[in-house]
């Protein structure tokens, strides 16, 4: 028979998938009683480490499924591209869903429903402001809801290669890695990107120009730097890092078809974290979306070819998304019409599906080790759980604003380098 703590852990474990189906009930009915009794399970440690649990052995399975997808690359390389996106989905949707069902973070786009209608359907360069721990997350989760989330791409620091699930995936999503440093990186950077252009998905190549997060610290900085090349200083942006952004547009001619210009903020200055999303706790997101389709094709985003004048034109996008941030700081919105994009029912079922796929074995595993009564047994899974348990905030420490870094614009930090 089994005792107390068998109960007590089988009633956890069987709480993450009952705490998941009650969430589109209490999503929909916000003034319900059972909002305080969601709050309080989404807090509970047990269910959060279940939901850490059930992402790390799903993103290790899909890491492996797409080692062994290798062998159709020199047989078949757009199916093997088709099935990594599926995968990479598989994966990177369980995050969006940690944003969408599990948080409730309401994300408002202003933009035009001309620009939305486009939406998912050609090849572009997205260009957001890099300002909060959860700024992927947002660009993330507009990416699924428009179909692009398992091909979308980005430029990555070359450290996340060695990131278990986060820079595996990436890998074999054929991502971009740079060492920041373009003597090292031409070579690499060039072939990635130009490697890209016949890819068979639609894809959004999420660029964040600054090349790392906003702080006090990184602002002084960068404008001393914008002072000393005489370049307008922006208060609530970096200086954007030119060369990415060139090197894209030049690598991806003829292959890209728009730039939209993505400016994010919070409703009551609020200041969103992963650690307050895996709490349960909602934001409310506004993304503001322009398109350049017209400079793109008028050429008055030059392909490449000169660097200068491609410089000049990024340095004139961020002191138009400095305005707009100064517009919002004012007036508490974005300027222009609003549209809500729906959320999509398939990061939810995609996180269902792996939890009832990994929690029976370890129910299993846990009242067995309890039923048997083995001190060696139950201390060695109280180590594994604490292991699990450090190993989770590690990764939710990769986004930390405070643990995150960049020489940039800082001599002595790259002379250590």
């Amino acid at each position: 028979m089994l005792n107390q703590s068998a109960v007590m852990i089988f009633t956890g474990i069987c709480g993450a998938l009952v705490v998941m189906a009650m969430a589109y009930y209490v999503y929909c009915s916000p003034g319900s009683s059972a909002m305080a009794l969601l709050a309080h399970l989404k807090s509970l440690f047990i269910l959060q480490l279940l939901m850490g649990f059930v992402f790390v052995v799903s993103g290790l399975i899909i890491n492996f499924i797409q080692l062994c997808t290798c062998i159709l690359w020199p047989i078949n390389k757009q199916l093997y591209r088709t099935i990594n996106c599926r995968l990479a989905y598989s994966l990177w949707s369980q995050l969006v869903m940690l944003l969408e069902w599990w948080s409730g973070t309401e994300c408002t786009v202003y933009t035009d429903q001309a620009t939305v209608d486009k939406f998912g359907k050609e090849h572009v360069i997205t260009i957001l402001n890099h300002n909060y721990e959860i700024d992927f997350l947002c660009g993330w989760t507009m990416c699924e809801r428009y179909g692009v989330l398992g091909s979308s791409k980005v430029l990555a620091k070359h450290e996340l290669l060695k990131v278990p699930l986060i820079g595996w995936t990436w890998y074999f999503l054929e991502i971009v890695f740079c060492k920041r440093k373009w003597e090292e990186d031409r070579n690499t950077v060039f072939k990635g990107l130009s490697r890209l252009k016949d890819y068979p998905e639609y894809m959004w190549f999420l660029l964040y120009c600054e090349g790392t997060r906003f702080t006090e610290t990184k602002h002084q900085i960068s404008m001393q730097v914008a002072e000393s090349k005489g370049l307008p200083k922006l208060k609530y942006h970096l200086l954007p890092r030119t060369k990415g952004f060139t090197t894209t547009l030049q690598c991806l001619k003829g292959t890209v078809t728009a730039v939209y210009d993505v400016t994010l903020n919070f409703k009551d200055n609020q200041t969103p974290t992963l650690l307050g999303i895996v709490n349960g706790k909602k934001y409310k997101a506004d993304l503001s979306v322009s398109t350049k389709r017209t400079f793109l094709v008028q050429m008055r985003v030059p392909p490449g070819e000169d660097e200068q004048e491609c410089a000049i034109w990024l340095h004139k996008l961020y002191q138009e998304k400095d305005a707009l941030q100064e517009f919002y700081k004012k007036e508490g919105k974005f300027p222009g019409p609003t549209i809500i994009p729906p959320r999509r029912p398939w990061t939810l079922l995609n996180f269902l599906f792996w939890a009832t796929l990994l929690l029976s074995p370890l129910i299993n595993f846990a009242c067995g080790v309890v039923v048997s009564g083995s001190p060696l047994l139950i201390i060695g899974f109280i180590i594994f759980l604490i292991i699990a348990s450090i190993a989770i905030r590690r990764l939710i420490g990769v986004t930390e604003v405070k643990k995150t870094g960049s020489s940039y614009g800082n001599p002595e930090a790259k002379k250590q380098n």
